[in-house]
């Protein structure tokens, strides 16, 4: 009998130290358990991860129901900025930094057309000479580098000098030539054949018919110039070798 209680009474002893061991393991645990939580999870992001800031600035701005139109062929550069009532025709070309707004009015670029650099082109609700207040710029006209159109309307094969302004109302007749730095006032029309130049835009001489063959050939030789540009974006470019340069720097397996 005294036996087999010396037995049950160190089987008893056995489980009891078990269990003082659990709970202090445990308690341990726990103890250590807010110290890890509470200390801060570093993400490391991939090294070749992009960011992209969408607030940033879009080529193709819709406004209310108006949304900006360009043909399949025509070529718009990456940061240029379409809004509203714009329309880009076939072969036409919109160089870098150009602005076209159509908020209040209609703005059109024609066939084989080109905009080139930081050129700003707008429309007002209204021209106060009476004529159409619409932006309307007509096939086989080239407008040179940060120029000022408002409202104005540009007829067939024209050309539009470097830094020229044409003011509300204005109208350039087919086969015209404005100088660098020309300024057209309000309701001013320039008559076809002839060149025009100054502030404001005063008669120069009439143009000769060889003077007259080239316009629309400058035209032509901007547009092929725009399809290599035009090769360098969607659906096909050379980008990838951009992001395999940037990957290599970044000591990135490619």
């Amino acid at each position: 009998m005294a036996a087999a209680l010396a037995r049950i009474s160190r089987k008893a002893l056995r489980s009891t130290h078990a269990t003082l061991l659990l709970q202090r393991t445990l308690a341990t645990a726990s103890e250590a358990a807010p110290a890890s939580s509470s200390a801060p999870k570093s993400i490391r992001d991939s090294p070749d991860r992009v960011w992209w800031d969408y607030r940033g600035q879009r080529k193709i701005i819709p406004l209310g129901q108006w949304l900006p139109k360009v043909a399949v062929d025509a070529y718009v550069a990456p940061n240029v900025v379409l809004a509203g009532q714009v329309t880009v025709y076939d072969g036409a070309s919109v160089w870098a930094g150009s602005v076209l707004r159509g908020d209040l009015n209609k703005i059109k670029v024609g066939f084989c057309s080109n905009i080139q650099e930081r050129c700003v082109l707008h429309a007002a609700w209204s021209s106060p000479t009476g004529l159409p207040a619409d932006t309307s710029i007509d096939r086989y006209v080239t407008v040179g580098a940060y120029s000022l159109l408002r409202s104005c309307t540009v007829e067939p094969e024209c050309i539009i000098g470097q830094h020229s302004i044409l003011m509300e109302g204005s109208l350039v007749e087919t086969h015209s030539i404005l100088e660098a730095g020309s300024v057209v006032p309000p309701g001013r029309r320039i008559p076809t054949g002839e060149l025009w130049a100054g502030n404001p835009a005063r008669f120069v001489r009439t143009l000769t018919h060889e003077e007259t063959l080239e316009i629309p050939k400058l035209a032509v030789a901007v547009n092929d110039l725009s399809k290599e540009h035009f090769s360098e974006f969607l659906p096909y470019s050379t980008v990838y070798l951009e992001v395999e340069k940037f990957k290599k720097s970044l000591g990135i397996s490619i």
